[in-house]
């Protein structure tokens, strides 16, 4: 799109490769989790208890029977939805009894408990989620226009909303790993899982952490990418 001492036929944009290395550790996260949750999603846990009956469980040790468990389509589309007081698990997840199924319904559990205790960082996140969301969509595009036009105050309003993304990409870090430290001393407190057990649902849950380590990434260098793009266009 922008050459840099290049003829601008070639539509050669060196920043890419910012984008190149975002989108590279964001596969090897995915793949990540992915294969580690197919590695113990082979091992059964010895109670028994598919991950619905186990998010019950833990739902309920924390007094908490406000939240309804409802099955959804898809493979890791387990998420926890405040507003609503629902705890989705997906196909992969519901009625399986192997530790990665019941570790992935014990961290959505963890956002349950989060929200029955009034945790800050999902309390922010909540909040500023929705403009988070409609700045970082929108703030590629105002760069853009802004460059085109040459008109400095876009390009500002631009990095400025994007950034907002990379906010709410940063506070959901704390949130994320809080959540599977919860779920990982409820499911050894309770002895929904032995202690072996838990060693390979740690290992599900830490592969898991790493996708939004990598979102983050990958929202920081797209910036970073901004940035560099603003700087080139007011030469």
């Amino acid at each position: 799109m922008f050459g840099y001492g290049y003829p601008m036929g070639m539509m050669f944009d060196p920043t890419y490769i910012l984008v190149i290395i975002g989108a590279v550790f964001s596969f090897w996260a995915s793949a990540r989790v992915n294969s580690s949750f197919q590695k113990y999603d082979q091992v059964r846990a010895q109670s028994g208890l598919t991950a619905a009956q186990a998010a019950e469980l833990i739902l309920h040790n924390h007094g908490i029977y406000d939240v309804e468990i409802r099955r959804i389509s898809g493979k890791l589309t387990d998420n926890y939805v405040p507003s609503k007081k629902i705890l989705n698990l997906s196909d992969s997840t519901y009625n399986s009894t192997s530790i990665a199924a019941i570790g992935v319904a014990a961290h959505e559990c963890g956002h349950a408990v989060q929200d029955a205790v009034g945790y800050g960082p999902l309390k922010l996140s909540m909040a500023i989620h929705p403009v988070c969301a409609i700045g970082s969509n929108l703030g590629f595009p105002i760069l853009i226009v802004g460059i085109l036009f040459s008109f400095s105050p876009l390009i500002q309003i631009g990095i400025i909303l994007f950034s907002l993304g990379v906010l709410i990409s940063l506070i959901t870090l704390p949130v994320e790993y809080n959540a599977s430290d919860r779920a990982l001393a409820t499911l050894g407190e309770s002895r929904l899982l032995t202690e072996e057990e838990l060693v390979g649902t740690k290992k599900v849950l830490r592969a898991a952490g790493l996708t939004y380590v990598a979102a983050a990434a990958s929202m920081i260098l797209s910036l970073l990418r901004m940035l560099i793009l603003a700087r080139h266009s007011e030469e």
